[in-house]
């Protein structure tokens, strides 16, 4: 639905907010709250990353000060990145293109909720390995290498879970496109049955 009627930028996202309230509340909760889903499963994810990266070294030292940010900066990146590239834009009116409201979806579900946890978790866990010397770490020039020998085991246990945040992500997509598009037409035609099935 092409919202691109002469109408500026800043009017169609007052239009748009505006009629929000309108929405029937199963429609508001889900764009509201849907968001703060995926980003309670990212911070799962950087709990079981970071305790299969902390049986991998051997780190039984330190467990609050490296599950604090592993379950907080997940969640706090995905929310954002989340509102920041589908929510946002489709109440401001610039988002109007479902299949690019799920490609978002799924892209903040798998990099931010599903990529980030984990790679977060190794540079972590690392350093509290070097710091109570639990493994013997490698020379300089191959910690690289040795934190990509580390990650691959993590990654192929952690992959239906990074399928799983995908789908999610590309669901919350879809459904809050859905939402959108009701809004867009009680906005943009008054007249007509505001919120039909």
């Amino acid at each position: 639905m092409s919202l691109k009627r002469g109408l500026t930028r800043e009017v169609i996202s007052e239009m748009l907010m505006k009629n929000y309230e309108r929405l029937p509340d199963s429609d508001k909760n889900f764009f509201k709250y849907g968001p703060l889903y995926l980003s309670g499963n990212a911070s799962l994810t950087g709990l079981i990353a970071n305790s299969l990266c902390r049986r991998a070294l051997k780190v039984t030292q330190g467990a609050f000060t490296s599950s604090l940010p592993m379950c907080v900066l997940p969640f706090l990146s995905t929310v954002s990145l989340y509102y920041a590239a589908v929510s946002n834009p489709l109440l401001s009116g610039d988002l109007d293109c479902g299949t690019c409201a799920q490609i978002r979806g799924a892209l903040v579900g798998l990099i931010s909720a599903g990529l980030y946890p984990i790679i977060l978790a190794i540079p972590v866990n690392l350093g509290l390995a070097a710091r109570y010397s639990t493994i013997t770490m490698p020379a300089k020039d191959a910690q690289l290498r040795f934190a990509m020998a580390l990650s691959r085991p993590i990654m192929r246990k952690m992959m239906a879970v990074l399928l799983l945040h995908t789908v999610f992500g590309t669901y919350l997509g879809t459904k809050n496109f859905k939402t959108y598009t009701k809004l867009a037409e009680i906005t943009f035609r008054p007249n007509e049955e505001e919120l039909g099935e």
